[in-house]
């Protein structure tokens, strides 16, 4: 008995150091965001500023890219990637989840094959198709290629086959069509598994650069990766100070959405969503 609260101390000191390790970049993006331009290449570690001039880097930071404009694009383009995911996803589920037909087993292979296939596989066909059909640096280009989610079909799936079978035969009982068990009793059953998808989605979007550095030219459609590009320079050099305040004025939004959903998001990957 009281070995227990000997490991139990270690277990939490070592998350603790773990923790420690993983929220050192983003303090220090935070203290250089702070820092004039000669603090910034003085080699003292101090976090803190000896002035708050270094709070202009977040004005200029503005003044040199429109900011808000690429945060408003990520918003609309991962919203726009979620709500088909979901839309798409849900119903897959469902069927390779409770209905009984031919090829179910092998359908359900087939989506685990897809999670071993990379975008950067599928992006030359994707591109000649987009380019083909005149698409490219539009918002359809964006989202379109990421509206079907194996992993959200995956996800989904697992979660879906906790689902009492009762509970959807009472559903067929009352008249309720297929769609309808899906949109009304499942779907709502299972939010923290929606809002756990919702967080993995966003943020693997939100910080592509790949897809959106390859679609697009016009400044107007750029995402938050991409707009960060602009903050450096081979002729005049890095703008530290001001590329670290635009970094965590582009940071704080997913910071923010996770502090709001971590409760539904840590329910969704306990209750079972990665079971079999």
């Amino acid at each position: 008995m009281r070995m227990r609260p000997i490991w139990t101390r270690i277990a939490m000191g070592v998350l603790g150091l773990g923790a420690a390790a993983f929220l050192f970049p983003f303090v220090w993006m935070v203290a250089f965001s702070i820092k004039p331009t000669s603090e910034i290449f003085t080699g003292s570690l101090n976090l803190l500023p000896s002035s708050l001039e270094g709070l202009a880097n977040y004005t200029r930071a503005l003044d040199m890219q429109p900011l808000m404009l690429f945060v408003a694009n990520g918003l609309f383009v991962c919203a726009a990637i979620l709500f088909f995911q979901i839309l798409f996803a849900a119903p897959c589920a469902y069927a390779l989840a409770k209905l009984r037909f031919r090829g179910r087993e092998a359908l359900f292979g087939l989506v685990l094959f897809g999670l071993l296939i990379p975008i950067q596989i599928t992006s030359l066909p994707i591109y000649l198709m987009f380019s083909g059909v005149k698409i490219l640096d539009s918002y359809t280009a964006l989202i379109a290629p990421f509206t079907a989610s194996v992993f959200g079909i995956f996800l989904f799936r697992q979660f879906f086959k906790t689902v009492p079978d009762d509970l959807i035969n009472a559903a067929r009982l009352d008249g309720l069509s297929e769609i309808d068990i899906v949109l009304r009793v499942v779907l709502p059953l299972t939010a923290p598994a929606a809002t756990a998808f919702g967080i993995f989605s966003v943020v693997a979007h939100w910080n592509d650069l790949f897809w959106p550095l390859i679609v697009t030219r016009s400044q107007a459609l750029y995402t938050p990766p991409l707009g960060i590009l602009g903050f450096r320079s081979a002729e005049a050099g890095d703008s530290y100070g001001e590329l670290m305040a635009a970094t965590v004025i582009i940071t704080a939004p997913l910071v923010l959405a996770f502090l709001m959903a971590q409760r539904r998001f840590i329910e969704g990957i306990s209750m079972g969503a990665l079971k079999g």
